[in-house]
């Protein structure tokens, strides 16, 4: 804020009028504000476009049907004989709500089928249990998904 100063003070010319002095310890905030919204307008225009992700031409088939709806995965880590937990897509579930989670994700989908990815040092007694939830949660089909071999054994 400016202070008024006495003219008595002012200098050798006599009286001159109230002077107005400036504080230069205040900062003058109009031109920071001026400042932080252009740069909330840069970032606003360009986030956007750093969510475009990589356009890919993917290739046709003639025989190939179109999915109806991304497929549902559940892949159990090589801690499940521990932990008693397997991921069903991006969710972790406890092993005893399997089926019932199943259940539900399933209901409002037309196809039944579930890709299973088990890691390769979990017994077949362990893929066997996780399959019968998958069962008892109404899954039609189950693939098995794996990784391709350079040469077989």
């Amino acid at each position: 804020m400016a202070k008024l100063h006495d003219a008595t003070t002012v200098g050798r010319r006599g009286r001159r009028g109230p002077r107005v002095a400036s504080n230069l310890s205040e900062i003058n905030v109009v031109p920071l504000v001026d400042v932080m919204l252009v740069l909330l307008i840069i970032f606003m225009v360009t986030a956007p476009m750093m969510q475009q992700g990589y356009g890919v031409t993917l290739p046709e088939s003639r025989q190939s049907q179109p999915m109806e709806s991304t497929p549902i995965s559940v892949s159990v880590a090589a801690d499940f004989a521990r932990t008693g937990v397997v991921r069903l897509g991006d969710e972790e579930v406890k092993l005893s709500l399997l089926a019932e989670r199943v259940r539900q994700l399933l209901e409002s989908r037309t196809d039944k089928n579930v890709y299973l990815r088990m890691d390769g040092t979990l017994t077949v007694q362990d893929e066997m249990g996780v399959l019968d939830l998958l069962k008892q949660g109404g899954v039609v089909n189950v693939g098995i998904a794996t990784r391709p071999g350079g040469s077989g054994r």
